[in-house]
Formats: C-alpha cells, sequence, structure tokens
C-alpha cells in the first residue's frame, strides 16, 4: 500500500492522496474505508478541495500538480480538463481534437495520476457506452465512473423552461 498523505471517503469509495511538501504526486481510487486525517498542510489543502468537490462538482480545482507523463499524455490530460462537469466527450472526439487516435486517448486516460483533478472520468465510449476506467473495462473502477458521472449530472444548474 503507498504511503498516502491523507485519505478521504467518498459515498462509495475513497480518495487516497500522495504528495510531497510542494506537489501532489498521485491520486488513487480507494475501496471504501475511513478518513485518514492529512499529515502535511499540502494534504490538508488537497482534502479540503477534494470535500468541497463532493458537495459542489463545479468546483475548481487549483492544486499543485506534480510534472506527470509524456508529451502526448499532457496534451490529453489538458484537453480533458477542458471538458465541463456534467458533460463528457468520446475517446474519438478527444482523439479528433488534438489530432490522435482513440486508443491513444484511452491509454492517457488510463495513465492518469489525477484523477477527478483531472476528469478522465468525463471521456467515454462511443455511443454514449463508459468504455473502461484506471485501464479496467469493468468492476470497482467502473462503478466509480458511473458514480462520478452520477454526481457531476445530478449537480448541472438547472434552467427554468415551460413544459
Amino acid at each position: 500500500m503507498k504511503p498516502y498523505a491523507a485519505v478521504v471517503a467518498a459515498p462509495t469509495f475513497s480518495v487516497g492522496i500522495c504528495c510531497d511538501d510542494d506537489e501532489i504526486t498521485a491520486i488513487d481510487y480507494l475501496e471504501p474505508q475511513s478518513d485518514v486525517a492529512p499529515k502535511t498542510p499540502l494534504a490538508q489543502d488537497a482534502v479540503r478541495q477534494l470535500r468541497a468537490w463532493l458537495n459542489d462538482p463545479n468546483f475548481l480545482f487549483g492544486l499543485p500538480l506534480a510534472p506527470a507523463g509524456t508529451h502526448f499524455q499532457r496534451r490529453v490530460w489538458s484537453r480533458i480538463e477542458a471538458i465541463p462537469p456534467g458533460q463528457t466527450l468520446s475517446y474519438g472526439e478527444v482523439a479528433a481534437a488534438i489530432r490522435s487516435g482513440p486508443r491513444a486517448v484511452g491509454n492517457a486516460c488510463g495513465a492518469n495520476p489525477y484523477p477527478i483533478v483531472v476528469p478522465c472520468h468525463r471521456v467515454i465510449a462511443a455511443h454514449q457506452a463508459l468504455g473502461g476506467f484506471g485501464r479496467q473495462g469493468g468492476g470497482f473502477l467502473l462503478d466509480i465512473k458511473r458514480w462520478l458521472l452520477r454526481h457531476e449530472s445530478e449537480h448541472l444548474p438547472r434552467t427554468s423552461g415551460t413544459m
């Protein structure tokens, strides 16, 4: 098990935070467990921000993330960060935007060290299928993806209209 600087319990899973004094180095989805109190000021801020996001998925993160990934992965992650809460793009749409292929985009999503903050859960397969998540095609992580998408869509601003 990684040495987490904090663990935040979410409704159906937990989030482990790894960091040094200056940067977040990883965020991991974990099986449900109790909170672990932050061990550093940065971990404390990360916990505060994750809880704010859990309360309002429109919350914008402002965490210092350690540089990670290849140039290509960073391009994919940058495009993913631009997807608004409650919206999704397909792997193919992200690939077209950065002039790449859907499989390469899927691999970059699977390598994302900062889920939720870099919201790779907003990338889905063609025809609104969920696709994989965290390099898995089902199971616990795909259940988390379902929860994340539902959480964001339930908190979309409602527009008034006539019926």
